[in-house]
């Protein structure tokens, strides 16, 4: 009976040790959010832009091509998203991976009426973000410069306003 006993108070202390061990450890982590790589790429008119010039914003980055159906359907969301919350510091960076170039994208943009910012994107950004798998691909960024959410596929405009309105409420460091 003894023995037993021992053996129940030691495992017993195991037990809360491994707990106390794995506590402690949890209370020193950092999120685990990523810092969203910056980028230099050039819009339309050939221009640089950088991520980094939109500091202090939320920004999403929207990976798409003018060829990809559901990257179309989501347009209108992301226009009415920057129309309804630039104001508040909400930014959108759609990132071309058209192998035509601007020559395709420029009309398209225009015809479509897409005022947010429009740059062509190359491979050393979408190895940066981790490589792109399927279009549309996008990351929202914090006001701070850290990616918060990925998004593969299409999805409706209230899947990104929900987290857009969270960030834009919190106050968040600069970029």
């Amino acid at each position: 009976m003894r023995h037993l006993r021992f053996l129940l108070s030691v495992s017993l202390s195991l037990v809360l040790l491994v707990m106390v061990f794995s506590f402690s450890s949890l209370l020193g982590q950092k999120s685990s959010a990523a810092k969203a790589p910056d980028f230099t790429l050039q819009d339309l008119s050939g221009k640089d832009v950088t991520l980094s010039s939109f500091k202090g914003k939320v920004v999403l980055v929207d990976f798409w091509a003018t060829w990809c159906g559901p990257c179309r359907m989501e347009i209108p969301h992301l226009k009415e998203l920057y129309s309804q919350y630039k104001k508040d510091g909400f930014e959108v960076i759609g990132i071309s991976l058209d192998r035509g170039g601007t020559k395709v994208v420029k009309p398209f943009v225009e015809k479509g009426g897409m005022e947010y910012t429009i740059v062509m994107g190359n491979g050393e950004v979408v190895k940066a973000y981790g490589g792109i798998s399927g279009i549309p691909t996008a990351f929202l960024i914090s006001r701070d410069g850290f990616i918060v959410k990925k998004y593969i596929g299409y999805q409706k405009k209230s899947i990104f306003e929900e987290v857009i309105k969270r960030l834009l409420s919190e106050k968040g460091e600069k970029i």
